[in-house]
């Protein structure tokens, strides 16, 4: 069994993630091969998953393999390959996209999935993929790609739509959606046992359904709920709750995130939503600029006092691996093209995330049936932004990232058409050589 990791200096999710395949019998004796572009944070990596190794038994074998010209060699053979690359990583990429729109009047929180933050790491992070695609496919065309990079929606859709590698996009906010809405609401008394259903586009899959471990419906205990909660000056999951007064339904992804994914709460015009709603301005800059800080002082420790012991963590991947190989059924939120229309009122190109059942001919996800119409149409805001994006990184026409910034609701709701289309050109201009050429 060979388990190739795609952008391996990521080196706190490369430990949980391989972490958790070291916990399972059925992987552990897998042959781990780690890549990146990044020598140092790739030694960093093998030094602490070398030192997991060998606390769980020294079963397996960890192999490196650094650079572009050393890709093929990672992934030949491999059965499965996780993918958790970051192109262009926080500096200069991130600083990017977060700087040069407000330039222009435009704020965001986490820029990683929609608006022009999204837009932009999509478009740099496709033509990589795309590369990826083409080494699979000549060294181990049989591999299972998991996909946890975002954009989700644009790089999954991407792959599962102009690739023939086999794909699914993976992201944990669908384990941790039930159990964030009840801690808000101070209903923990009701996480165990309780049963959901979660469907719609990552980031923003609708909790359909939250049942307490008797089957009786919970929605009209949370919504009596939920005006309290908008009133505590100090709550920060304000927006999902909200969706719940105005939408009728909770989505899986965090306040912060949503915040930016509508044009109901990031508005200059109205400064005073932001202390309203407790909107996190700059929040993933923040993010990685304290990582950054933190990883250096974790490795550091690591060194000294070694590595600590890995539970099994709730992340998917080994999850899904391991049911593959010992044909044991398993079920997951998973990020699919809507073939078939999974979802029947949201297009068939567009990837969505549904239930999914893994077995070892692999993974088969489940018909949902229509979406509430009010949640079709938020979805289909976002929707909309994906599809132009991936449509501009497969033809390289600039129109079409002019017309997917200005499709994107949060920045339609600040900008007109000609500041989106100076910031566009900003963008791309700034970004220079990480960037592909548009005409």
């Amino acid at each position: 069994m060979k388990i190739t990791f795609m952008g391996a200096g990521s080196t706190v999710f490369a430990r949980n993630v391989i972490g958790d395949c070291m916990c399972s019998e059925a992987l552990r004796d897998s042959v781990f091969s780690l890549y990146d572009i990044d020598p140092v944070r790739l030694e960093e990596s093998r030094i602490i998953l070398e030192a997991m190794r060998e606390q769980k038994g020294g079963y397996g074998k960890i192999e490196c393999y650094c650079g572009v010209e050393n890709r093929k060699k990672a992934l030949a053979g491999a059965n499965f390959v996780i993918n958790a690359i970051q192109v262009g990583l926080y500096d200069p990429c991130t600083i990017i996209d977060f700087e040069v729109p407000k330039k222009y009047g435009l704020q965001q929180t986490i820029g990683d999935t929609l608006g022009i933050g999204g837009i932009m790491r999509a478009l740099r992070t496709i033509p990589v993929l795309n590369d990826f695609a083409d080494d699979i496919t000549e060294v181990c065309p049989d591999a299972l790609f998991l996909n946890y990079t975002n954009p989700m929606a644009m790089l999954t859709g991407f792959m599962q739509r102009y690739t023939p590698v086999k794909t699914i996009g993976l992201c944990h906010s669908v384990q941790h959606c039930a159990k964030s809405l009840f801690e808000s609401l101070d209903m923990m008394e009701y996480m165990d046992g309780h049963k959901e259903l979660i469907a719609g586009i990552n980031h923003m899959a609708w909790l359909l359904e939250i049942k307490d471990k008797n089957g009786k419906d919970l929605y009209p205990i949370i919504k009596s709920k939920v005006d309290e909660y908008l009133s505590r000056e100090t709550a920060n999951n304000k927006v999902r709750i909200e969706y719940i007064k105005n939408f009728g339904y909770y989505c899986t992804e965090s306040s912060e995130h949503n915040a930016e994914y509508n044009p109901f709460y990031i508005k200059s015009k109205y400064p005073e939503l932001i202390k309203k709603y407790n909107i996190p301005l700059d929040e993933y800059p923040r993010r990685c600029i304290n990582q950054i800080e933190r990883w250096k002082e974790d490795y550091k420790n690591i060194l000294e006092t070694g590595i600590k012991e890995h539970t099994r963590s709730i992340e998917y991947a080994s999850h899904i691996m391991e049911s593959i190989v010992n044909n044991t059924p398993y079920e997951i939120g998973g990020n699919v093209l809507n073939t078939g229309h999974l979802i029947t009122n949201l297009p068939q190109n567009a990837c969505v995330e549904v239930p999914c059942l893994v077995n070892r001919a692999g993974i088969h996800p489940c018909h949902v049936g229509s979406l509430p119409v009010q949640c079709a149409a938020m979805n289909m805001t976002n929707i909309n932004v994906q599809l132009l994006t991936i449509e501009a990184a497969v033809t390289r026409k600039k129109e079409h990232i002019y017309q997917a910034a200005m499709l994107d609701p949060h920045t339609s709701s600040e900008l007109d058409i000609d500041t989106i289309k100076k910031m566009v050109d900003d963008l791309i201009e700034t970004h220079g050589d990480w960037l592909p050429k548009y005409n």
